[in-house]
This record gives C-alpha cells, sequence and structure tokens, in this order.
C-alpha cells in the first residue's frame, strides 16, 4: 500500500466525441501520475467515484473520470440515438490521453465497456470489473430498470428522490437518515427541468436505446472476455442480484487468470454499500501495477 496524502479537487475538462458529443472528464491527482480510469454505470454519473478517487489519488495515482454521453455533465445526443458502439469509443478516447496504458475500473455497463475497449483496442495495462460479467441475471437487471423507469414526473425536491432512493434500497435505507451530508451529494445527480421539478441527471431516451438492447450485446461480451489477456479482478457484491456463482464462474472460464473478490453484504451498488472495502480491494489489485516513471506509448 502506498502512503496516503491530501489531494487536490478534481479538476474538469471536456473531451470531445468522434461525433462532437461533449463528454465532461475530472482528473485529480498528479498529472504525471500512473493513470486509473474509472466508468460508471448505467443511470449513474462520475460522482460516484468521489470517495475511491480521492483516496488513490492520494496513494499516488492519477484518477480520471468521465460522466458517459447522456449521464451528467456530458453532451445528449440530438436525434436521441445511442448505442453500445458509442460508449466504447468514448471510452477509447479517454483512455489515449494518459502518456501510459491507464488500468481501467469500471462498474456494471463501465465494466462492459471496458472489457470490449480491451479486447478489441487494447487501450488498458488491467481491468477491475465491479460487479458486472458478460452474462448477467436478467431480473436483477430489471429491478435496476423498473428504478429507473419510475418517476417520470420527476421530484418536487431533493427530500423526495432521497425518499426514493432509501424504498429503492431499503438496506441503505437508516445509513441515509443518519448522513447529514447525503442531500448535497444526491444533488449532484439530478438536474432541474423546465418546470423547477428535479430529474436524474441522464438522458431518458438511454432506456429506450441502450437498456432495452443490451442483452443483444451478451455474445460480443463473451467473445472479448475470451480475449482478455491483461491483469483483471473481478469484485463482486455478495448480495447482489446482477452477478451470480454460475455467470462469475462463467467468466472466471473465459478469463482464467483473473481474480475474484466478493464483498460481504454488497449488494450491486459496491461502493456505495461499502465504499473502505471497496477501495482496499482495488488498492491491492493495483499496487503492483504502479510504476513511478511515466514512459511513452510504444
Amino acid at each position: 500500500m502506498f502512503k496516503t496524502t491530501t489531494v487536490a479537487e478534481p479538476r474538469r475538462f471536456t473531451l470531445h466525441a468522434g461525433d462532437g458529443v461533449p463528454l465532461a472528464i475530472a482528473t485529480r491527482g498528479d498529472d504525471d501520475a500512473p493513470a486509473l480510469i474509472f466508468a460508471h454505470g448505467f443511470g449513474q454519473t462520475r460522482h460516484a467515484w468521489n470517495a475511491t478517487t480521492a483516496v488513490l489519488a492520494g496513494a499516488g495515482w492519477r484518477c480520471l473520470t468521465m460522466d458517459a454521453r447522456g449521464h451528467g455533465d456530458s453532451g445528449w445526443r440530438d436525434d436521441g440515438h445511442y448505442d453500445f458502439s458509442q460508449f466504447v469509443d468514448d471510452l477509447v478516447r479517454l483512455a489515449h490521453i494518459p502518456a501510459q496504458k491507464p488500468i481501467l475500473v469500471g462498474a456494471s455497463m463501465g465494466g462492459l465497456l471496458g472489457l470490449v475497449a480491451q479486447a478489441e483496442h487494447a487501450v488498458f495495462r488491467a481491468l477491475v470489473l465491479v460487479d458486472i460479467t458478460p452474462r448477467w441475471e436478467t431480473a436483477g437487471v430489471e429491478r435496476v430498470l423498473t428504478f429507473m423507469r419510475a418517476h417520470p414526473q420527476g421530484f418536487a425536491n431533493v427530500e423526495e428522490a432521497s425518499a426514493a432512493i432509501a424504498n429503492y434500497l431499503p438496506q441503505r435505507a437508516q445509513r441515509y437518515r443518519r448522513d447529514p451530508g447525503r442531500p448535497e451529494r444526491l444533488r449532484s445527480l439530478l438536474v432541474s427541468d423546465a418546470n423547477g421539478r428535479l430529474r436524474w441527471h441522464w438522458d431518458p431516451r438511454l432506456l429506450d436505446t441502450i437498456a432495452t438492447g443490451s442483452e443483444r450485446q451478451q455474445s460480443r461480451l463473451l467473445d472479448a472476455a475470451r480475449r482478455i489477456h491483461v491483469p483483471t479482478l473481478l469484485v463482486s457484491g455478495e448480495r447482489s442480484d446482477v452477478v451470480s456463482d454460475d455467470t462469475i464462474a462463467e467468466f472466471l472460464h473465459c478469463v482464467p487468470h483473473a481474480q475474484h473478490v466478493r464483498v460481504s453484504r454488497a449488494t450491486h451498488m459496491i461502493a456505495g454499500d461499502d465504499n473502505a472495502a471497496f477501495t482496499a480491494a482495488v488498492e491491492r489489485f493495483v499496487a503492483p501495477l504502479h510504476i513511478n516513471r511515466i514512459e511513452d506509448r510504444p
């Protein structure tokens, strides 16, 4: 483990995708340090990684986070058309920013994008997949999508949104009530519409494109997994309903050199359920891969 030091707040910049969509990027830590790229899950934003990047930037890494297109502060497609390959291309573009190949930490959708980006473009030197496998449990994903489709009229205030999340994640409800900073952090996931209502900070048209067609990607994802040869870690939640013993076993068969860590009592939302345990698992995996001197890409 590296000694953790205090680091400055993230610095934001904009990266333009190949089709012109502006992508909101934040960087934290020394720009000359070895890089970690964090890719969030469907419906999340780069802020999902704030606690983890604070620790890892202090441990000597450059941490890059991005709002995926249609999410957070990144741009939306004018025509509402999104497809999986667009997201892969965006991630590949971000991966070329550091001088040296970065390590990917990808949760759910972000992990799937990383699998394909690595198999087809070889842009990462290691992968950390967070509670996702090339084939997943449909019931668990449907539960997530049901929540995302709920509340189409938005919320009157942050408290209403917080209550909706507490109802969706009852295992966190008591912690939410005890956390005085939660409303302000939740605000980063919401945006005001023309009527002053608060809505989740992502394009609702994503539900009709990316979410609806996700299972059609599974053969591509399984093929991608078989082509992964870089160091790989799968972090799963003990109580996850998105991955299971069967899907994990299938993944480890496809990537036999991969390591697997299970976070006890955590659900699919591992980084939110037990950020300390999650961050420690990531740090243990990436610590041997830390390189103090950056070399240019070959």
